[in-house]
């Protein structure tokens, strides 16, 4: 079995749906023996629901954060709702003119470039497909190739229970010319539909074309934090390669997301 130093894919209170607090989940990785650890709260309608910068300055803000915590590398970072079928995430173009304070911007800019100017890397995510009924397989893969092309976006989370059909080749091929990762996502399991077998295709064809990819937890409370057994027995059952694990150590992350020009 593999050992998975990193959870690349973690939530906080303030996620509303999770119930552990940043240093709950910081000392649960250390307690797993982790090396680092992401924090990667939603940033979606499925918080507030609009587009007021007071309800998500708790994202922009993690420069607070330490970066060595309990011994535990952080990151910090965010799951973005995709919103469209070109891609874009929660927030594109919705101006925000005013600051957390009341007072004006110099210049008005986007929600999503405002919130995410300071983070390490967003994960993309799909919640709520609705926007998508009827969308053919060109359709979906061009919409996650698009989401992969956005400079803040590192991580496709949770594609194969989305349930918008993409053509996995195609998409693989994409996210490694783009130096981005794939995620196999261990809340994923949860589910009683086919997510497995999707799952385990898309770990073959990702194998297959040597693509690297994360794997992350999704933990909504911190007993969850660094568990991936049923992600890692799947990759194990077909014998998908360790060294395209980006997130298999600290190093191996940090040098993923060097590639791609983000230097932690």
């Amino acid at each position: 079995m593999y050992r998975i130093e990193c959870d690349t894919h973690t939530h906080t209170l303030y996620s509303r749906h999770a119930h552990s607090t940043i240093e709950e989940n910081v000392r649960a990785a250390a307690e797993q023996r982790l090396t680092l650890l992401a924090s990667t709260d939603h940033f979606g309608s499925m918080l507030y629901g609009d587009y007021d910068m007071r309800n998500y300055e708790h994202l922009s803000s993690q420069g607070f954060l330490p970066r060595l915590w309990h011994g535990i590398t952080v990151l910090r970072g965010l799951e973005a709702d995709i919103v469209d079928l070109h891609g874009h995430l929660f927030g594109h173009r919705h101006r925000v003119e005013k600051t957390m304070m009341g007072t004006f911007y110099k210049e008005p800019r986007d929600l999503d470039e405002l919130v995410m100017a300071r983070l390490d890397f967003a994960i993309a995510s799909i919640h709520d497909g609705s926007f998508a009924f009827g969308a053919t397989v060109a359709q979906g893969t061009e919409m996650y190739c698009k989401a992969l092309e956005n400079p803040k976006v590192f991580i496709l989370g949770h594609i194969c229970r989305s349930g918008i059909p993409f053509d996995a080749k195609e998409l693989v091929q994409h996210a490694k010319k783009c130096g981005k990762l794939l995620e196999i996502n261990e809340h994923s399991f949860d589910r009683k539909d086919n997510t497995f077998d999707r799952c385990r295709a898309l770990a073959e064809c990702c194998a297959e074309h040597n693509a690297p990819i994360s794997v992350g937890s999704d933990a909504h409370v911190c007993v969850a934090i660094g568990h991936f057994e049923r992600a890692l027995a799947m990759l194990d059952e077909i014998g998908f390669p360790e060294d395209l694990i980006a997130s298999r150590t600290k190093e191996s992350f940090l040098s993923a997301l060097k590639n791609v020009g983000i230097e932690i």
